[in-house]
């Protein structure tokens, strides 16, 4: 695994064996896992959505402590991934990096705990699942607008985003922080802390 340009993210790109009969490869490790991110990845809900083309869901993220981390890789199609830093007092706070995950590289994202996350399908039927460590919790879920032009996420601009309205009534980066909504980035290390002492060591 790689750790991506913001802290709390990163991206693994596993080895595909290939032959006449298909493809195999293993599309998550706890042990790799542990030994890039020192922490376990707790299960709580593991989910699937299929998307046409252009559609655009997100920027979600859960309210910290416990949050929920997400552990995403695309098994049919294509999407173009996105983390953006939405703790307050990061030092990365407002940016954001971008990933393609697709059915022929089998690349993962993994988002820590306080990351907002989005993604847009580039091709139609791309189905992405992802490992959840907490459960949906309507009372505790937030949105950020995808469209955010202070974030300027570079979406792919050959047809108009599928944006649901929930998603595309959500505040700006800069409402959110207004209005307190937004993780700190002290409240997620503390938290992350406590994942890191909780780990077992394998073997």
């Amino acid at each position: 695994m790689k750790e991506l340009g913001i802290e709390g993210a990163w991206v693994d790109t596993p080895e595909v064996f290939t032959d006449h009969r298909g493809r195999f490869h293993e599309w998550f490790r706890v042990d790799r896992f542990q030994d890039s991110t020192g922490q376990a990845l707790r299960l709580a809900q593991a989910n699937c959505s299929r998307s046409v083309r252009g559609t655009l869901r997100g920027i979600h993220y859960a309210s910290v402590p416990p949050g929920q981390a997400k552990y995403v890789t695309c098994v049919s199609g294509a999407v173009l991934d996105v983390v953006v830093d939405i703790r307050t007092g990061s030092p990365t706070f407002g940016q954001w990096e971008a990933v393609r995950l697709d059915d022929t590289t089998h690349r993962c994202v993994y988002l820590a705990e306080g990351l907002g996350h989005a993604f847009m399908a580039l091709e139609d039927n791309s189905t992405v699942v992802y490992l959840c460590s907490q459960g949906y919790a309507p009372q505790r879920e937030y949105g950020i607008n995808p469209l955010d032009p202070a974030l300027a996420i570079a979406w792919p601009q050959d047809e108009a985003p599928r944006i649901s309205d929930k998603d595309a009534s959500a505040p700006t980066l800069e409402e959110a922080e207004r209005r307190g909504l937004l993780p700190s980035f002290a409240e997620c290390a503390r938290y992350r802390r406590t994942l890191r002492e909780e780990l077992t060591p394998l073997g």
